[in-house]
């Protein structure tokens, strides 16, 4: 296939040469991910979520493979937006793919200082971080569609680029939650992040992460999201969405442009795969191929109805 085939956008706003973006979380800062990955297949990369100032994380253990997928309670580690911009932005130009910040903070002005940073560093878009399940007081803007605003307009009033809310496939009204970025100045949402999960060792008696509850990723994660793109898709036609959550295969890609995304993030598959890019848009275009599709563009939005 061409790869005019292969384009897609977010909006008026952001253009993309491939639907597959690398997931905040899973590829560092970017730059050390392009190390021993090739970027061409991907049409975003996302950082690792930044905020205001230094955060340490959690104590270890942090992260917990399952048999399908992983749990993960990091606490967002991160240098704070100052150290993060003289480290990596000089780094964003030369990478081969467009880099995209992501923005965290405990209030509303964080989110917009770290997006001033962001935008400094010469990132193509922002992603807010409404949803880390594991944040020190348990709670996510994600869950309050006023909050989730507050912060959406504080970024968007200072960002020189595209935004979009990334939210939590617990959020109790996926839907209102994102009407409410939208309406707030999102250019798009990301649909999902983790979804709250739990583990424990059968030999130590003791949970799996330092916190106990974390975020869960991986397959199983893959018809929750599923259903929040639907939902959002089909209530908000008019807000683009990145769909994010167990994404492994072409296939994969292929079901969430369906159901409505006009982009699909990759995130865990990163780690036993860190070149999973050039598999996953190869299974793409010959699925495309089979079915006498030219474009990805074709494909959005149109699951049927029984």
């Amino acid at each position: 296939m061409a790869s005019g085939g292969l384009t897609t956008s977010l909006g008026s706003s952001l253009e993309l040469r491939s639907p597959l973006i690398a997931a905040s979380g899973t590829v560092g800062s970017v730059w050390e991910w392009v190390e021993v990955a090739d970027p061409e297949p991907y049409g975003a990369a996302v950082a690792k979520s930044v905020a205001p100032e230094p955060w340490k994380g959690r104590p270890p253990p942090r992260l917990a493979p399952l048999p399908s997928g992983m749990l993960n309670g990091i606490g967002i580690q991160n240098p704070g937006i100052d150290a993060w911009v003289e480290e990596v932005g000089r780094k964003i130009s030369r990478l081969g793919v467009p880099v995209w910040g992501s923005a965290v903070a405990h209030d509303a002005q964080g989110f917009a200082r770290v997006a001033e940073g962001l935008c400094s560093a010469g990132v193509a878009a922002i992603e807010i971080n409404l949803s880390c399940p594991n944040l020190e007081d348990g709670q996510m803007f994600s869950f309050d569609p006023a909050r989730s605003a507050q912060v959406v307009g504080a970024v968007a009033s200072v960002a020189t680029v595209a935004v979009g809310a990334k939210l939590s496939p617990n959020t109790p009204d996926i839907v209102a939650a994102a009407r409410a970025c939208r309406d707030a100045g999102a250019d798009f949402v990301v649909l999902t992040n983790t979804a709250l999960g739990f583990g424990v060792s059968p030999a130590t008696r003791r949970p799996l992460l330092s916190g106990g509850v974390g975020g869960y990723s991986g397959p199983g994660l893959k018809p929750i999201s599923m259903r929040c793109v639907y939902e959002v898709s089909t209530a908000l036609p008019d807000l683009p969405v990145v769909a994010c959550g167990g994404v492994v295969s072409g296939s994969d890609v292929i079901e969430y442009l369906l159901a409505g995304a006009s982009a699909v993030a990759a995130g865990t598959v990163h780690f036993a795969e860190p070149k999973a890019g050039r598999r996953i848009m190869g299974e793409v275009d010959t699925l495309l191929s089979s079915q006498g599709i030219s474009s990805v563009r074709d494909l959005i939005g149109q699951v049927a109805g029984w």
